[in-house]
């Protein structure tokens, strides 16, 4: 199937026409990428149970054992930017592929903490490298037009991961009568849950070597020839053509890229744009979501939900966010990136303000918060609809614009120097809620998050720039 946006002359197809059935399952393919990174971070989610039971940990261990990942993560991250420059992307997505095996298969069988963490670090480093190069990949060859909708499926498929994660820890744990009881082969249900990653971790290995290598890498490598292969078989031969040279040029205005390149050679400082990308990673993390979404489980039983109702509100959540996403899928390239940020930093802002206060209400009884059938409604509600304006907005808008926003010469070190912040705000988020659930409760740590939800609409409206219908070589630094 050929999309075009001008009629073809004598039947010639125009200079923009491109083959949208090829292009959109390449995508399908990368984004397999971004499932395995929702998938890996809620499968924690329903284990917690499990992994303090069998591993007799306590708050602090507990807690590092569900953010271990995310120091791979932060790693992996750092260093995908730099590795893709040198192998190509496709060549580090497949390396992820193999990561992501590993990691679920030995988060399943581990008996002891120092060993799980071992595991879900290899699953860190995939899922950080996965995080920064599906976009990146989907960017680099998709039309200028349609490059926001395509790196949305990223998202989507991120929160298909999620959902698929809160849906599979919902049934096992339903089917084996709890998270810690024995289920198929003998084995407690919480390491099956790890295992269900096994099925989709393998079939993103195998189609990966379905799909080109990036044809800006191609070039980068000075395998032109090949490079205009692949952007035909996306484009057209004269479309082909022109690209290759616009990219050519591109690149040789610079030398090979190095992370000293993100300092502006003449004001001797970090460039704007590093700073945007650092700001829109951060504060994707201090808003909190990935409180939800990493101990959904624990906390709607804090506020007095059984193990069951908490893991079937968890794919409440998730089902919400998938729909979300499909309304930024078709939103993001009419509106613009910034306005979908604004948007979304003040309705989480208020949705985490009314979930802290609705928190603040409850009364402790036994270790448990107690909230008013009322209150508990209202937490409820606003903490799903603050998770539909995350999913609108800065879940899907962040990774699109960290795949488009950078110049060419920048885009690897500036993706790994964003994903190293982004992981690394992650994991202090996840490390220091159950720390903060013990000293000030749910009402206080929700408290903190909303005041960064605030912060962030300042941050968009005073740094952001637009990057809608920009060609990724005019993109400026």
């Amino acid at each position: 199937m050929t999309d075009t946006a001008n009629p073809a002359a004598e039947g010639a197809p125009p200079a923009d026409s491109h083959n949208m059935g090829y292009i959109l399952s390449i995508a399908l393919v990368a984004t397999i990428g971004g499932f395995l990174f929702g998938y890996d971070s809620g499968v924690i989610n329903g284990t917690v149970d499990g992994l303090r039971a069998a591993f007799n940990s306590q708050e602090v261990g507990t807690g590092f054992n569900v953010a271990s990942m995310l120091l791979g993560c932060a790693v992996g991250a750092l260093l995908a930017g730099r590795m893709a420059d040198m192998f190509g992307r496709r060549t580090l997505l497949v390396v992820a592929a193999v990561f992501f095996i590993i990691s679920a298969w030995g988060s399943g069988v581990a008996n002891g903490s120092f060993e799980f963490v071992i595991y879900r670090l290899l699953g860190g480093l995939a899922v950080g490298a996965a995080s920064v190069m599906a976009p990146a990949y989907i960017s680099e060859i998709a039309p200028a037009r349609l490059r926001g909708r395509l790196a949305t499926i990223q998202q989507i498929a991120i929160i298909a991961g999620l959902f698929c994660s809160f849906l599979s820890n919902y049934f096992l744990a339903n089917a084996a009568g709890g998270s810690t009881s024995e289920f198929w082969f003998g084995f407690p249900a919480w390491r099956w849950m790890f295992w269900m990653e096994l099925i989709p971790a393998a079939i993103f290995l195998v189609a990966l070597f379905r799909i080109p290598e990036s044809p800006r890498y191609l070039v980068f490598k000075q395998k032109n020839e090949q490079a205009r292969t692949v952007l035909t078989s996306l484009f057209n031969a004269g479309a082909a053509d022109r690209k290759v040279s616009e990219i050519r040029d591109s690149l040789a205005k610079d030398h090979q890229p190095r992370l000293r390149d993100l300092i502006d050679p003449v004001s001797k400082r970090i460039r704007p744009i590093v700073w945007v990308g650092i700001g829109l990673a951060t504060f994707q993390q201090l808003v909190g979501i990935n409180v939800i979404f990493y101990y959904g489980a624990v906390l709607w039983q804090a506020a007095g939900f059984t193990e069951n109702d908490a893991l079937l509100t968890n794919v409440l959540s998730g089902a919400l966010s998938i729909g979300s996403v499909i309304i930024a899928l078709l939103v993001i390239d009419r509106i613009g990136r910034k306005p979908m940020l604004i948007i979304g930093s003040v309705g989480m802002a208020i949705t985490l303000g009314l979930c802290a206060y609705a928190f603040s209400t409850g009364q402790l009884v036994d270790g448990r918060l107690n909230l008013s059938d009322d209150m508990g409604l209202l937490a409820l509600v606003a903490a799903n609809v603050y998770v539909m304006f995350f999913n609108f907005s800065w879940g899907p808008v962040m990774w699109v614009m960290l795949g488009e926003m950078f110049p060419n010469q920048i885009r690897g070190s500036g993706l790994a120097v964003s994903g190293l912040f982004q992981w690394g705000s992650n994991f202090g988020i996840t490390m220091t809620f159950p720390l903060l659930l013990g000293s000030i409760g749910l009402a206080g740590a929700y408290g903190i998050y909303t005041v960064f939800a605030f912060i962030s609409v300042l941050f968009v409206v005073k740094m952001v720039r637009e990057t809608l219908g920009k060609e990724l070589e005019d993109m400026e630094g």
